[in-house]
């Protein structure tokens, strides 16, 4: 038997953000719930130092948020999605991100990005 797959991921990350396009959505922010997930390498794990600490897709995340006012959920899932492949040790990251309060007859809508290192 052998490892073939290593992923670390979050479901159902929940932040808050001034984004939005529409003149309603400036001056107020709104909630967006993340799951991200991220493909490591298949080396040993011995500690922390050897993987990927799932508390980085919340710092990380918040870290855009405070740059200030964001137009577009695309835009912040690709930042945020090239800010978790620029972490040691990933080598694909796939972020989905959801927008609850976008549309009135609908639960959410958002998008999702999948970014991979060259090899």
């Amino acid at each position: 038997m052998s490892l073939t797959t290593r992923l670390v991921f979050v479901e159902g990350l929940r932040v808050e953000a001034a984004i939005g396009i529409y003149d309603y959505e400036h001056g107020r922010t709104q909630p967006l719930i993340i799951d991200a997930e991220v493909t490591l390498g298949l080396h040993p794990i011995t500690g922390l130092k050897d993987t990927f600490n799932y508390e980085l897709f919340g710092l990380r995340a918040k870290e855009i948020i405070s740059a200030g006012h964001i137009k577009l959920v695309e835009t912040f899932a690709e930042d945020l999605a090239q800010a978790i492949l620029d972490e040691a040790g990933v080598k694909r990251v796939h972020i989905r991100v959801s927008k609850p309060e976008a549309l009135n007859d609908a639960d959410k809508a958002g998008c999702a990005v999948t970014f991979e290192k060259d090899q």
